[in-house]
């Protein structure tokens, strides 16, 4: 129980002159005197939880909304008002017709508000790509960098999130390829690499080459191989690269031909195009890569792997 400054509002007839107790918990307001319980249905207006006294922290964990966030300017609360108010008498951010103005809908600035869009554009693209949160963090801190310093003005704020997406992933050790940030983003892949380029240019930073061996667990994984032909198809990659067996392709299309030859040389075989699917080239691509690749096959599967169709007998494109 506890008392309330708003009591002075009510008296118990009795005794007009006892400070009255509030019981939140049956919602009463009580005489101490007599324990006439003089009004009910009181509005608990304290926390919704207790803080004890061994917590670390000192701070009040009342409701007061959502939790902060450090990357916006502002985090005060937009006014919430629950009254049937006359036009021209409301309180400040309440416009003369009786509504609530622009800028009390939304309690934060224009900036802010920019980011927010973005960082929700982030968030979508991230659950389709099933990141994860230390990626989108990352993501979020880069745009408000360059958001900020105005690196990239007058580029889609769309394009420049998917920019950094696409860095974040290489920065924190989960790469995408440019065709899967693509795949869900709404702007063009020659447009997010112009954003991809003025980002790296204008803050100094670098990111290390993707390489296929940064895709090939998860593609192998999607495709349902085991961890031998997954072993098989990273040495086989590796080796087409060391050797310059497919000069002038790209590390898609040769991690695609490597993980097709793995899966003929085994008793768990997908076509190119199935292939092609996950890996996200087409069958065509896969089969230029995997033509210039045949002729080498015998110095790009690793010695110790079992043969289930003789390496002679795999198909020549």
């Amino acid at each position: 129980m506890a008392q309330n400054k708003w009591t002075s509002m009510v008296a118990c007839p009795r005794h007009p002159n006892a400070d009255l107790v509030e019981d939140y918990h049956a919602g009463d307001m009580i005489c101490p005197e007599c324990g006439l319980v003089v009004g009910d249905r009181v509005i608990d207006v304290g926390s919704e939880w207790r803080t004890f006294s061994n917590e670390k922290s000192t701070v009040d964990r009342s409701r007061v909304g959502a939790t902060e966030n450090p990357l916006l300017e502002s985090n005060e609360l937009s006014g919430t008002y629950i009254a049937n108010l006359q036009p021209g008498k409301g309180p400040v951010g309440i416009s003369d017709s009786g509504g609530f103005s622009r800028w009390q809908k939304s309690g934060i600035s224009s900036g802010d508000r920019g980011l927010l869009m973005a960082f929700r554009v982030i968030s979508d693209m991230a659950d389709k790509l099933n990141l994860p949160a230390s990626i989108v963090d990352r993501c979020n801190s880069l745009f408000k960098q360059v958001h900020e310093e105005k690196h990239v003005k007058g580029r889609s704020n769309d394009a420049v999130a998917a920019a950094c997406l696409y860095i974040a992933c290489r920065q924190e050790g989960g790469p995408r390829s440019f065709k899967e940030i693509c795949a869900v983003s709404r702007h063009s892949k020659k447009e997010i690499g112009r954003c991809f380029k003025l980002i790296l240019r204008s803050l100094d930073t670098q990111v290390e080459t993707v390489t296929t061996g940064d895709f090939m667990s998860r593609f192998c994984s999607n495709l349902g191989f085991g961890p031998q032909i997954q072993k098989a198809a990273s040495h086989i990659a590796q080796k087409a690269t060391d050797l310059d067996v497919a000069p002038g392709r790209v590390y898609l299309s040769v991690a695609a031909a490597a993980i097709y030859m793995a899966s003929q040389a085994s008793d768990q075989k997908k076509t190119q195009k199935e292939v092609g699917d996950v890996v996200g080239v087409a069958d065509s691509t896969i089969r230029q890569s995997y033509r210039l690749m045949y002729p080498h096959r015998a110095k790009l599967f690793p010695k110790d792997f079992k043969f289930v169709v003789p390496i002679d007998d795999l198909p020549r494109h």
